[in-house]
C-alpha cells in the first residue's frame, strides 16, 4: 500500500502530432461553440421578447436551449484551452466538474423531454383541458422537478465514481473526462456500484423512454384523425421538432452507453465524442428555427425590428451630417 501512487491529474488524449494541428483543432472547437452559442442565444432570445411564445411549450424549449448551451460548454472550453496552450492535463477537481455538469444536464435534459411529451400529448389529444391542466404553477414545478432530479442523479454518480483514489493510471483516452474512460482507470470496487448505479439508471431511462413513445403515438394517432388540414399541419410544426430533438439525444446515448472504450487515441474516437458532445446542442437550435414555424416567425420579426433600427440609425447619422456640413 505504501508504494501506491495516487493521481491528482489525468493526460488527456492527443491525436494531433505538431502544434500546428493542436491549433487546427482549437479553432474548429471555436467555430462549432460559437455556431451552438449563437444559436441557442438566439432561441432563447426569440422566446423570451415575443409575447406569442410566451406558452408553456416555448418555456420548455428554452429551458432545454440552455442546457444546450451549457453542457456543450462544460467540454468545448476546456478542450479549446487546451489546444491552444497546448496543455494536455487536467486537475482531478476539473475532471470532477466535468463529470457532475455532464451528468447533470443530460438528466436535466430528459427529465424536459419526459415533462415536453406529456405537455404536447395534453395540447394535442386534450385540448380543452390544457388550460386547466398545464397552467404556469405546473410549468415552474415540473421545471424545478426536472433540475432537482438532474442535480441528485449528478450527485449521486459523480459521488460514486470519484469516491476512492485512482492508482491504476492517470491516461484518459479522450479530450475531456468522459465516463466510459474514468471507469476505465477506476478500482474494481468503483466499477463494480457503477455497474449497479448504470443498471438502475437505464430501468428509469427505459421508463422514460417508454412513457414518450406513448405519448407520441396517442399525439400522432390524434392528429391524423383530424379533419382540418390546417390544424394537422399546426401540430405536426410544433411535434416534429421536439421528436428530432428526442431522436438525436437518444441517438447521442447510444453512442455514448454503447461504443467501446478506447485503449488508445484515434481520429475516430474523437469524431465519435464530438458527435455526441457537441451535434446535439448545436443542431437542437436549427431544428426549431427550420421545423417550428412559430419560432421561425418570431425569429423573421426580430431580424426585421434590428434592421429597421439600424437603418433609422443610418439615416439619422446620415441627416446629422448634411446639416454639420451645411
Amino acid at each position: 500500500m505504501d508504494n501506491l501512487t495516487v493521481f491528482t491529474e489525468f493526460f488527456l488524449m492527443d491525436i494531433a502530432g505538431s502544434r500546428e494541428l493542436q491549433i487546427l483543432q482549437g479553432v474548429l472547437f471555436v467555430v462549432i461553440y460559437l455556431g451552438a452559442l449563437t444559436g441557442n442565444l438566439v432561441t432563447v432570445t426569440v422566446i423570451m421578447t415575443n409575447t406569442h411564445l410566451h406558452s408553456p411549450m416555448y418555456f420548455f424549449i428554452s429551458n432545454v436551449a440552455l442546457i444546450d448551451l451549457g453542457s456543450i460548454s462544460v467540454v468545448v472550453l476546456k478542450a479549446v484551452v487546451n489546444s491552444m496552450t497546448g496543455n494536455k492535463t487536467i486537475s482531478l477537481t476539473e475532471c470532477v466538474a466535468q463529470i457532475f455538469l455532464n451528468t447533470l444536464f443530460a438528466g436535466v435534459e430528459i427529465a424536459f423531454l419526459v415533462v415536453m411529451s406529456y405537455d404536447r400529448y395534453v395540447a394535442i389529444c386534450h385540448p380543452l383541458h390544457y388550460g386547466l391542466i398545464i397552467t404556469p404553477s405546473v410549468c415552474s414545478q415540473a421545471a424545478a422537478g426536472s433540475w432537482a432530479s438532474g442535480l441528485v442523479y449528478s450527485g449521486i454518480h459523480t459521488g460514486a465514481l470519484f469516491r476512492l483514489p485512482f492508482t491504476k493510471t492517470n491516461v484518459i483516452q479522450q479530450y475531456f473526462c468522459d465516463v466510459p474512460q474514468i471507469l476505465r482507470i477506476s478500482s474494481p470496487d468503483v466499477q463494480y456500484s457503477e455497474f449497479i448505479f448504470v443498471i438502475v439508471c437505464t430501468y428509469f431511462v427505459l421508463v422514460c423512454a417508454g412513457f414518450i413513445f406513448i405519448s407520441y403515438i396517442k399525439i400522432f394517432s390524434t392528429v391524423f384523425k383530424m379533419h382540418s388540414v390546417e390544424a394537422r399541419n399546426k401540430a405536426i410544426s410544433t411535434c416534429t421538432p421536439q421528436l428530432a430533438i428526442l431522436l438525436l439525444f437518444f441517438i447521442a446515448a447510444s453512442v455514448t452507453a454503447l461504443g467501446p472504450t478506447a485503449e488508445k487515441p484515434s481520429l475516430m474516437n474523437m469524431l465519435t465524442a464530438m458527435f455526441y458532445t457537441m451535434v446535439p446542442p448545436s443542431m437542437n437550435p436549427i431544428i426549431y428555427c427550420l421545423r417550428n414555424r412559430e419560432i421561425n416567425a418570431g425569429l423573421q420579426r426580430m431580424f426585421n425590428s434590428f434592421s429597421g433600427f439600424s437603418v433609422k440609425i443610418f439615416l439619422t447619422k446620415t441627416k446629422i451630417s448634411s446639416i454639420i456640413g451645411k
